[in-house]
């Protein structure tokens, strides 16, 4: 691997590591690997603003870790793929121990 693309490479990884340093995206992240959720079931359930959460799914959505859907007038969010839900599920093991 060429030495640039190595430092891109880190680089990217660093932004992504980034995303999980925010303890609201966390929350977010959390409730998305358990189901996908509206902006509105997001703010019930960890009791915020609707905006505030929009603000942290636009972020999470332009890192590639969320994604989105239209159902009807809804857009349902859910984490991107299973790669999300394993950097979650192995941070939890990893502070647990």
């Amino acid at each position: 691997m060429s030495s640039e693309k190595y430092e891109n490479e880190l680089y990217d990884l660093a932004e992504l590591f980034k995303m999980f340093g925010d303890s609201t995206r966390i929350k977010v992240l959390f409730e998305l690997c358990e189901s996908e959720l509206a902006v509105c079931d997001l703010a019930e359930r960890l009791n915020m603003t609707q905006s505030a959460i929009s603000h942290q799914l636009k972020i999470l959505k332009q890192s590639k870790l969320v994604k989105s859907r239209r159902e009807g007038k809804s857009i349902i969010y859910s984490v991107a793929d299973e790669h999300v839900r394993s950097i979650i599920a192995l941070g939890m093991e990893h502070i647990e121990e």
